[in-house]
């Protein structure tokens, strides 16, 4: 492990009067694979929102790769930063999202372009070429003019992927990407997330797979009610948890 990719500082945020993080301090190194488990509810997706600023933070601080995620200080103040500044930064942490989120009007290869060439100005002859490796490499090679609603639910996911590959990003997130499958479609998305973890990919994963969970990431944190009640290795907290808590949810979800 390096240096960290993320820092997660003493970060809360609710909803209103409503707390949904406390005081969240988690750190992932360059390259770590670290997966998010937990009972509906507990935070686990709306941390993921906050490190890409799809969601605002009440308190603390979100880096990735040394850079303050939203907000600029001066001095002991933190300012949001305009929203076209915000979307330069969403542009290298990938995002994948439990419903796809792809755009139906547009073909895959379409799909996989489109960032490329309207954000980072990439000529679209050699967004085109990239996109078409991309794809190739998460198994849809044959599939470039292919409409979403022609693909199932697992292709549709893997374009999905590749889409947030195209923009180079230092850092994905996966919220619940397999949940909206059926389970025969399950496997073709972790080959690729396995394939990607192998090369090196940091990544941070919401999942209820704990089997994907134990294989693949190096390290585990449980989240229950806004709180990371524990983090560790796999071996840690999926065998040999102290936590009553943890050990109740496992029992439900193995």
């Amino acid at each position: 492990m390096t240096s960290p990719m993320v820092v997660i500082d003493r970060v809360t945020k609710s909803y209103g009067e409503v707390p949904v993080l406390r005081d969240i301090n988690l750190e992932v190194a360059a390259g770590e694979v670290i997966s998010l488990i937990g009972p509906s509810g507990s935070g686990k997706s709306t941390l993921l929102r906050c490190i890409n600023h799809l969601e605002r933070i009440q308190s603390g601080s979100i880096t990735v790769a040394g850079e303050l995620i939203g907000y600029r200080r001066v001095g002991n103040l933190a300012y949001e930063m305009p929203e076209k500044l915000i979307a330069r930064q969403r542009a290298r942490i990938g995002m994948v999202f439990q419903n796809f989120n792809l755009f139906g009007h547009m073909t895959a290869l379409e799909n996989v372009i489109e960032a490329p060439v309207q954000v980072l100005g990439i000529p679209r002859r050699e967004a085109v070429e990239r996109a078409g490796e991309i794809l190739a490499r998460v198994g849809l090679g044959d599939k470039l003019h292919t409409y979403p609603r022609m693909l199932s639910g697992g292709q549709q996911q893997r374009v999905a992927i590749a889409r947030a590959l195209a923009m180079k990003p230092r850092l994905i997130l996966f919220d619940e990407p397999t949940s909206a499958l059926d389970p025969e479609l399950v496997g073709e998305v972790l080959d690729v997330m396995r394939a990607l973890a192998a090369e090196g990919m940091t990544m941070m994963v919401v999942t209820h797979e704990m089997s994907f969970a134990r294989e693949v990431c190096h390290r585990i944190a449980f989240m229950e009610a806004g709180r990371i009640v524990e983090c560790g290795t796999p071996r840690e907290v999926l065998d040999n948890s102290a936590f009553e808590r943890t050990r109740a949810f496992l029992s439900k979800v193995h």
